[in-house]
C-alpha cells in the first residue's frame, strides 16, 4: 500500500498564503501518484491533529517561521513521524540568516558583507554606505526586504514592521539574480530571474507575469558550473537534506571581473505553479508528481 501522507500547509507566518498554494499543489500531485493524502491547515493544536490522523509521512509545505525554522521539525521528531525537507538543525541555521552566513564563510563560500543592527540604528541614519539591503534576520520570500539607495532610510514604523527589533544590513550586489535547486546530492539547474520592474520581491515571486525565469540561465559555462557547485556546498554545509534552493547574485556589471555571491539557502522552497525548483526539475525531465513523490520516499527523522 502507498504511504498515508499528511500535507502540512498554511500556519500563521507571514507566508501563510503562499504555503496554502504550495500545499494544495503538492497534495494534488501526491493524490495523483496514489498516496493517501490528508491536507492539514496547521494550527497550534497540530500535535493533537497528527495524533488523530496518524500519517506515515508528513509533507512539510509550510513556509516561514515555525514551519521552516526547526520548530515543526522538532515536533515531528518527538512524534517520530518522518518528514520531508531538512531536519531541525539545518532548518534553524538556514532561517537564521546571520548564523547561516557564518557557516558559509567557514566553508569558503562568498557572501556579501553584512551586519546585524538594531532597527532604531537604521532609522537614525545609514548603517553603511548605500546602496545596501535591509532584511529581517529570520523571514523568507523576501518578506520585509528593502533596498536602500542614496535616498532616505526605511521608515519601518510607517510600514507596520513586525519582524523584530534586529535587522540584517548587507551591501547591495549589482548584477543578475540567480537561483539553483538541490535534490539530495544533486544540483538541478541554474535559473536567472528577471523581474519586470524593481527587484525580486514578494509580489514578483508570486504574481504571474511579474518576473521572467530563464532556465537554464544564459551564463558562461564556468559561471554556471560555479553556481551549481556553490549551491550543493551550501546545502551540505548547513546539513540540509531533501530539496533546497540557494539564491545568488552574479555581479557582471561594467568594470567587474564577474563574481558570484551566495545570498541564502531556502530549506523549503516554494512548490507553487510559479516556483523555481519545479521549473528546474521539469527542465531535467522530472515531472512535478515524480518530484513530490521522491520527497515523500526520502522523508525521514533525524533522531
Amino acid at each position: 500500500m502507498k504511504k498515508r501522507v499528511a500535507v502540512l500547509m498554511g500556519g500563521w507566518s507571514a507566508e501563510r498564503e503562499v504555503s496554502l498554494v504550495s500545499g494544495r499543489e503538492c497534495a494534488a500531485a501526491l493524490k495523483q501518484a496514489g498516496y493517501g493524502v490528508t491536507e492539514i491547515d496547521v494550527g497550534r493544536d497540530i500535535a493533537e491533529v497528527l495524533a488523530r490522523v496518524r500519517p506515515d509521512v508528513c509533507f512539510n509545505a509550510l513556509h516561514g517561521r515555525v514551519g521552516e525554522d526547526g520548530c515543526i521539525q522538532g515536533l515531528l521528531e518527538i512524534l517520530a513521524i518522518p518528514y520531508t525537507h531538512s531536519g531541525v538543525l539545518a532548518s534553524a541555521l538556514a532561517m537564521d540568516k546571520p548564523a547561516a552566513k557564518r557557516h558559509f564563510a567557514s566553508a569558503g563560500l562568498t557572501c556579501s558583507e553584512g551586519k546585524v543592527v538594531d532597527r532604531e540604528e537604521v532609522l537614525r541614519g545609514h548603517p553603511m554606505p548605500p546602496p545596501y539591503v535591509v532584511k529581517p534576520i529570520n523571514e523568507g520570500s523576501s518578506v520585509g526586504v528593502t533596498i536602500v539607495t542614496n535616498g532616505g532610510v526605511p521608515r519601518f514604523h510607517n510600514e507596520g514592521w513586525r519582524y523584530g527589533s534586529k535587522v540584517l544590513v548587507e551591501r547591495f550586489i549589482p548584477g543578475r539574480e540567480l537561483t539553483c535547486g538541490v535534490m539530495g546530492d544533486r544540483p538541478l539547474a541554474v535559473t536567472e530571474i528577471r523581474p519586470r520592474e524593481g527587484f525580486y520581491d514578494y509580489a514578483a515571486k508570486y504574481t504571474e507575469g511579474k518576473a521572467e525565469h530563464l532556465v537554464p540561465a544564459p551564463l558562461p559555462r564556468d559561471v554556471y558550473d560555479e553556481v551549481m557547485r556553490m549551491a550543493l556546498l551550501a546545502h551540505q554545509t548547513l546539513g540540509c537534506r531533501g530539496v533546497s534552493r540557494a539564491d545568488f547574485r552574479y555581479d557582471d556589471t561594467k568594470g567587474s571581473a564577474g563574481k558570484v555571491y551566495l545570498l541564502e539557502v531556502n530549506t523549503q522552497p516554494g512548490m507553487t505553479p510559479l516556483s523555481l525548483v519545479p521549473e528546474q526539475a521539469a527542465h531535467l525531465g522530472i515531472k512535478f508528481v515524480d518530484l513530490v513523490s521522491w520527497m515523500v520516499e526520502h522523508a525521514q527523522c533525524d533522531g
